[in-house]
């Protein structure tokens, strides 16, 4: 059949290549996850996944032009934090079975993200800014916290910004 083809071609003419990109955009990724979801037929993840392209696509919708990596990056920690809320909600609630489907989504949506600082990694950061910044006080808080997030961003990993805000509120207590 290739041999059939080829004998089509004009003698002497380059056979086309096809190219092929590895590196998936965020939201390729998802759409290529979602058919896998439905071949496989995974209710939860595929409505998790389809949540997901819906927000982003709202976010591409309010910016009028497609979204960095970065920018898909945002809209997944919103999705991850409102999930977090949701639990607490739940589980206060005493609905545990809807706090363990959405901390089943979160599972889900940090699959996308890159990975996340641990408590210890957070607190190390916090006390190198320290040191750094010669002993600052309670009234610094805001500039320990910018050049803490800053570091952590400038190194590609994700944190969440409460956790960072309660280990910066530990270490310039004790001082």
């Amino acid at each position: 059949m290739l041999e059939a083809w080829l004998s089509t071609l004009p003698s002497g003419s380059p056979i086309p290549v096809r190219r092929y990109n590895p590196r998936m955009s965020l939201s390729e990724q998802i759409q290529k996850d979602i058919t896998t979801a439905m071949k496989a037929r995974e209710e939860h993840r595929l409505s998790t996944l389809r949540m997901v392209k819906t927000a982003l696509k709202n976010r591409e919708i309010e910016k009028m032009a497609p979204l960095d990596d970065k920018e898909s990056q945002q809209v997944l920690t919103t999705l991850i934090k409102q999930r977090k809320d949701s639990v607490e909600q739940f589980t206060r609630g005493g609905r545990q079975e809807m706090a363990d489907r959405e901390a089943a989504e979160i599972k889900l949506i940090e699959t996308y993200l890159p990975k996340a600082a641990g408590e210890e990694q957070i607190v190390a950061e916090v006390r190198a800014v320290i040191a750094e910044m010669s002993s600052p006080t309670m009234k610094e808080m805001g500039a320990v916290m910018k050049n803490v997030m800053a570091r952590f961003a400038g190194a590609g990993i994700r944190v969440d910004g409460k956790q960072v805000s309660d280990a910066v509120k530990r270490e310039l207590a004790g001082k």
